[in-house]
């Protein structure tokens, strides 16, 4: 695939990740009330659970894009009116409190990891999302199954080392978490994102 493209898929997915979810909210609670010896499972169980999430995706969104060039440009300007949607949304949302419920400390490193992966894996918001995010970054000119993969592969690493950095520096983030400002920046900044790559889906050229 182009280089510039996957520098921008990296681009993309690093700012969208910072962005605190459900997952990087779970991983910081269980490593406030664990401490460090729960950072592993909780690494393992977020790159298990992101691989799982693109792979129902891939499977279905590979055999569309590769049944019909009239397939590709529907989903991408669904995908592209999805990521404009929820990048309003997110930039309307404004300053919202987050608590981070802290867990019992009580639990095996196994119930840690699973409960990690279920909530990382089996998301339907993050299934649709890799749909609409990832034929983005595609170069509609060479095969797209190994493209997909590629971008599939980047995002599980990112996403890896995005959940490794919040679990080791738990505390710290929790106050930057708390606050309204930060909390603001996140939003105006992966609205935008989001946003822009919605417009850009639904403004470029697409092949037919």
């Amino acid at each position: 695939m182009i280089f510039e493209l996957w520098l921008a898929f990296v681009a993309a997915s690093i700012v969208l990740l910072i962005i605190p979810g459900p997952t990087i909210l779970t991983v910081i609670s269980y490593s406030l009330a664990h401490g460090r010896q729960a950072n592993i499972p909780l690494v393992a169980a977020v790159a298990l659970g992101d691989s799982t999430a693109l792979v129902l995706s891939l499977l279905g969104l590979g055999a569309l894009l590769a049944a019909s060039a009239i397939w590709f440009t529907v989903i991408k300007w669904v995908g592209g009116l999805y990521l404009l949607y929820l990048g309003i949304k997110l930039i309307r949302t404004g300053i919202n409190s987050i608590e981070l419920d802290t867990p019992s400390a009580l639990g095996s490193s196994w119930q840690l990891f699973t409960n990690t992966w279920l909530v990382t894996a089996l998301n339907p918001k993050g299934i649709i999302f890799f749909v609409a995010f990832l034929p983005q970054f595609l170069d509609t000119s060479r095969a797209v199954n190994p493209q997909l993969w590629i971008l599939s592969l980047t995002f599980v690493v990112l996403a890896t080392l995005n959940a490794l950095a919040y679990a080791v520096f738990a505390a710290r983030a929790k106050t930057i978490l708390t606050s309204p400002r930060a909390q603001k920046r996140f939003n105006l900044a992966g609205g935008t994102l989001l946003s822009a790559a919605g417009l850009w889906a639904l403004t470029s050229k697409h092949s037919t």
